[in-house]
């Protein structure tokens, strides 16, 4: 993931920002607590695509 991008990215539900999951790769709203899928090197930001997830948040960088 490129970390330009990644900056210029927000949770489309809380407007937070998002960080990458790399070993998963997915892009992880700790605020809402939903991932977000990456489909051939482009972050899937749609609401519908996020899935609920339970983390400690501290284990995402």
């Amino acid at each position: 993931m490129n970390e330009k991008l990644l900056n210029n990215l927000a949770c489309p539900v809380t407007n937070a920002k998002l960080a990458w999951d790399k070993e998963n790769n997915r892009l992880i709203s700790r605020e809402a607590q939903v991932a977000y899928p990456i489909e051939n090197g482009i972050p899937v930001l749609l609401p519908e695509k996020g899935v609920h997830i339970d983390f400690d948040a501290s284990s995402i960088k």
